[in-house]
């Protein structure tokens, strides 16, 4: 099947989303009522969805070298067949919705996901999850480079807080990165 435009959920995953979380993100769990919105929407419309998520090796051997430390202390961040590395269940994957495992911010950098999205006749992609300054922001930056059409969803996306996400906004405009609600996208969602 042949898509022209994917939506890609970046790291909504429990340990990046519940509070209490050492790596919680703290508006990260206001934004999952307008990505289930937007996802439905965008599945309606015919677009794909791909789910990038991260996946580390319990040690935390390939997780990045400041997160270690969180390994070692009992904290493990989306260690494989934890609670913490499950998807939202509030945006829990459909049948014909893909997932891309990463290790670092970019979707891109060490993934398939660009011969993913290259298979799938993808031209441009909707970048929505958490969070701005990292993988938002590493992964439109890599999406830019490889020459999809990037818009960033601002209220499906989401930071440790309000000027973070206006700053990275803003930054990412300068970059022609199109930054939009999803209402100027979907009107009726």
């Amino acid at each position: 099947m042949k898509y022209r435009k994917a939506i890609l959920v970046i790291d909504m995953q429990r340990d990046f989303v519940e509070p209490g979380s050492p790596v919680c993100v703290a508006g990260a769990k206001a934004t999952l009522p307008a990505l289930a919105r937007f996802l439905d929407a965008g599945r309606r419309a015919g677009w794909c969805v791909v789910y990038i998520i991260r996946s580390h090796h319990p040690s935390g051997a390939d997780a990045e070298i400041f997160r270690r430390p969180l390994f070692e202390t009992g904290q493990p961040v989306c260690a494989e067949g934890t609670p913490g590395a499950e998807i939202c269940r509030e945006i829990a994957p459909g049948k014909d919705d893909f997932i891309v495992v990463k290790q670092r911010f970019d979707g891109f950098f060490r993934t398939g996901l660009e011969t993913l999205l290259r298979g799938l006749g993808v031209e441009e992609v909707y970048i929505t999850g958490t969070q701005y300054p990292n993988c938002v922001r590493a992964t439109a930056v890599g999406a830019l480079e490889r020459d999809f059409n990037t818009i960033v969803v601002t209220d499906c996306c989401s930071a440790s807080d309000e000027e973070t996400a206006r700053a990275n906004i803003a930054d990412m405009r300068r970059m022609s990165v199109r930054c939009v609600a999803s209402d100027d996208i979907f009107p009726d969602v």
